[in-house]
C-alpha cells in the first residue's frame, strides 16, 4: 500500500486517517471517566472505589477480549469489529449514564465499555496500519496513530469538565454514548481482512506464531514489562482529577491537566515513532520506565502547587502512551505483521491486568487510608522494574525456517 520511496498510497492513507479518527473518539471517552469519578460517586452515595472498580472492570475486559478482537478483525475484517463495537460502546456509555445500580455499572462501564474499547483500540487499529504502511516508516505511522488517542485525552477530557458546568454527569455521559457512533462511518476504510489486504502473509500458521511467541523470551519479558505501562496510566488516567482535589485544588483542575497530559503525549508519541525507527526500541523502552520511575518520584517529593502539578503533567504526558508505538513495533519487527493484531493483544492483556491493579487498587487504597500515597510509591518501584526487564530483549527477526517448532530464546 506504499511506493518504493516510502510514501503512502491513497488507500494507506485512508486508512491511517480513519484509524487517527477511531481512536481519538474511544479513548477520548473512557479517558472522561475520571472526570466523572468526584460527582457520580457523591451523587449515587458510593465510596470511590465502587465506579474505580468498574473502570478496574474495563480495564482488564479491554485486555481480555483484546487479543480475540484482533482475531477475528484479521479473521473477518476490522470494519466488522468495529461497527460492532462501536454499537456496545454507545449501550455501555448510555447504561452507565442511568445509574441504575453498582452491578448495571460494573456491566456497562465496566464489562461493555471494556469489549467495545478493546474492538476500537489500538490492538485492532495499529494491526491494520501497521500492514499499510513501508516496514521502514512503521514504527513512525504507530507513534502518529497513537499520537491521535492522545488527541482523544486532550479534547474531549476537557470537553466533558467543560460540560459539567451546565449539565449534570448523567447528561453528559449520554450525550458521549451517540457521539461515539462517529465510529461507524470511518470504520468503511478498514473493512478488508488481511487475506484481502494483499500484505505479505509469512508462511507460519497462527497456532505456531502463538507457540513460538510464547517461548520466546523477548516476548515474555515484554509482555512482563508493558504490566507496568498499564498500570502506570490507567492509575493517573482515572484518579488524578480526584487526587488533585485530595490536594486542595479543584476537580477541573485535575480534567486540565489530564488534558495537557494528552496533549504532552501527541509530541510524545511522535517523538518515540520517529526514534524507534532509528535506535534499539529495548533501549528507548527501559529509558521511558525509568523516566517514569524519576518523574513520579520528584513529584512526591515537591510541595504540591498549580505549577508542580502542570510540570508533571507535561512530563509524564511525554512519556505516557509513548510505549505503545515501541512495543507494538517490536512485535512487528520479531515476528512480522501477519498477526500482529493477535500477539500483540496478548502483550496488550497485561497491559490490562496492570490497568486493572492500578484503578481498582488506588481506589481501594484511597478509601481505606485516606490517601493515594501506596499506589504512587508502587508505580515508583515498578518503573525500575520495567526498565530492566526491558534490556535484555533481542531485538531480531525470528527466524522461521530454523525454528523448527522450538523458539529462539530472545
Amino acid at each position: 500500500m506504499s511506493n518504493k520511496s516510502g510514501a503512502l498510497s491513497p488507500q494507506a492513507v485512508a486508512i491511517v486517517v480513519s484509524g487517527c479518527v477511531i481512536v481519538l473518539v474511544s479513548f477520548g471517552m473512557r479517558s472522561s471517566y475520571g472526570v466523572f469519578l468526584p460527582d457520580m460517586s457523591e451523587s449515587m452515595g458510593w465510596g470511590r472505589e465502587v465506579l474505580a472498580l468498574s473502570l478496574a472492570i474495563q480495564n482488564l475486559m479491554w485486555g481480555v477480549a483484546q487479543p480475540f478482537a484482533g482475531a477475528l478483525a484479521e479473521r473477518y475484517g476490522a470494519g466488522k469489529v468495529l461497527v460492532a463495537s462501536a454499537l456496545l460502546y454507545c449501550a455501555g456509555l448510555y447504561l452507565s449514564a442511568q445509574g441504575y445500580s453498582e452491578l448495571v455499572t460494573h456491566m456497562s462501564a465496566g464489562f461493555f465499555v471494556g469489549i467495545a474499547t478493546a474492538g476500537t483500540g489500538f490492538g485492532v487499529i495499529l494491526s491494520m496500519v501497521g500492514r499499510a504502511v513501508p516496514a521502514g516508516k512503521r514504527s513512525f505511522w504507530l507513534g502518529v496513530v497513537t499520537a491521535a488517542g492522545s488527541g482523544g485525552q486532550l479534547f474531549v477530557v476537557p470537553i466533558a469538565a467543560e460540560m459539567l458546568n451546565y449539565f449534570d454527569w448523567s447528561s453528559t455521559l449520554t450525550i458521549f454514548a451517540f457521539l461515539v457512533l462517529i465510529i461507524i462511518p470511518a470504520a468503511w476504510f478498514l473493512r478488508g481482512s488481511v487475506e484481502e489486504s494483499g500484505d505479505d502473509v509469512q508462511s507460519s500458521t497462527f497456532g505456531r506464531t502463538m507457540k513460538e511467541a510464547s517461548r520466546h523470551s523477548g516476548f515474555l519479558l515484554l509482555t512482563s514489562g508493558f504490566f507496568v505501562c498499564g498500570f502506570h496510566v490507567a492509575f493517573i488516567g482515572v484518579h488524578f482529577p480526584a487526587y488533585v482535589k485530595d490536594l486542595g485544588f479543584s476537580v477541573q483542575l485535575g480534567a486540565i491537566a489530564l488534558s495537557v497530559v494528552g496533549g504532552a503525549n501527541i509530541i510524545g508519541s511522535l517523538l518515540s515513532g520517529y526514534l524507534g525507527g532509528i535506535y534499539s526500541k529495548k533501549y528507548l523502552l527501559s529509558f521511558l520506565y525509568l523516566s517514569r520511575a524519576a518523574t513520579f518520584t520528584i513529584f512526591l517529593v515537591t510541595p504540591p502547587s498549580v505549577t508542580s502539578i502542570m510540570i508533571f503533567s507535561v512530563v509524564i504526558g511525554l512519556l505516557w502512551l509513548s510505549t505503545v508505538p515501541l512495543t507494538s513495533g517490536l512485535v512487528a519487527q520479531i515476528f512480522g505483521p501477519r498477526y500482529m493484531g493477535t500477539l500483540f493483544g496478548v502483550v496488550f492483556f497485561s497491559h490490562q491486568v496492570g490497568s486493572f491493579l492500578g484503578v481498582w487498587l488506588g481506589g481501594r487504597f484511597r478509601d481505606l487510608y485516606g490517601s493515594y500515597d501506596i499506589i504512587w510509591w508502587s508505580g515508583v518501584v515498578l518503573g525500575v522494574v520495567a526498565a530492566i526487564l526491558h534490556w535484555p530483549i533481542k531485538e531480531e527477526a525470528f527466524d522461521w525456517s530454523k525454528s523448527n517448532g522450538k523458539a529462539e530464546q530472545g
